[in-house]
């Protein structure tokens, strides 16, 4: 086995988006972290940050995966899904060719906690049909040993001598997404593909990653290897997302909500979106 070492600490910057979201934005389009494009964490219990929500609006050309630790928050597109995101619950959504939607919160007060991925797509499914899962909170496995807990939303890691099917697998860039949650003085061993990129942000407490300290708030990223060794503290907990994929090594063009091969792409994809074109079969 060889342990990825923590190659950088990342801090997130504070972003908005949507109809004036506050969101702390991790990962900003770093190829190094091909296919990761992008990662927003959600966080607040002052309903000004997060009541307008996001009105609708259009993607192409990637997935995004949205994870609600807390909180309650609507979706609608144009192929007439809804679902609606609750504590724990997971929205998959592949933008593919095109699709036009909106997530707006269902609660007033509270606390609203959580995470949206954006995963890039091959070239070769950039304008494949659009599509959208909505996962329960139960349909997600969860692991736990000796004061750590993980659940696994996508992916099949071997976790404690058992290979456990995450909620989503079969996917071109083959992700592993895990929430882990570890009391004091608790370990646990993630094996991963070598060659994938692979990162954790620690979004409680604190964690040890292979051995370096990292801080609340931290993103690690990681080098090469087969093994992600997380420890917490003799006297303290942490709880960190656990993300590794299959890089695609393909260029990146993107503005907005679009993200593309080529800039021509992307401008064709606006003009799509402006003449009504944007969710039409191809």
């Amino acid at each position: 086995m060889t342990m990825r070492q923590v190659l950088q600490l990342i801090s997130g910057q504070p972003a908005s988006d949507g109809a004036g979201v506050k969101l702390n934005r991790v990962i900003r389009f770093q190829p190094e972290l091909d296919p990761f494009l992008m990662l927003d964490q959600f966080n607040t219990d002052d309903a000004d940050d997060y009541i307008a929500g996001f009105p609708a609006h259009p993607h192409r050309g990637f997935e995004t995966v949205t994870y609600m630790v807390e909180g309650r928050m609507r979706h609608e597109d144009h192929l007439g899904n809804q679902g609606l995101l609750v504590n724990g619950g997971v929205q998959w959504m592949t933008a593919g060719r095109g699709i036009i939607h909106s997530e707006m919160p269902e609660q007033e007060a509270g606390r609203m906690r959580g995470f949206q991925l954006w995963l890039n797509l091959p070239r070769a499914e950039k304008m494949k049909p659009a599509g959208y899962r909505d996962i329960a909170p139960e349909e997600m496995p969860v692991v736990e040993a000796d004061g750590a807990q993980v659940k696994v939303i996508a992916g099949t890691p071997a976790l404690n001598g058992q290979t456990v099917e995450g909620a989503v697998t079969g996917k071109s860039t083959q992700p592993l997404i895990l929430d882990v949650v570890l009391a004091a003085g608790a370990q646990q061993s993630i094996p991963v593909t070598p060659g994938h990129t692979a990162v954790v942000y620690v979004f409680e407490g604190a964690l040890n990653i292979s051995g370096r300290a990292v801080p609340e708030g931290r993103l690690a990223v990681l080098g090469d290897g087969d093994q992600i060794e997380l420890a917490a503290n003799a006297d303290s907990g942490g709880r960190a997302l656990a993300l590794a994929a299959r890089p695609l090594g393909e260029p990146v063009a993107h503005y907005g909500p679009f993200v593309m091969n080529t800039f021509d792409e992307v401008q064709q994809a606006m003009w799509d979106y402006q003449s009504g074109k944007l969710t039409e079969s191809a």
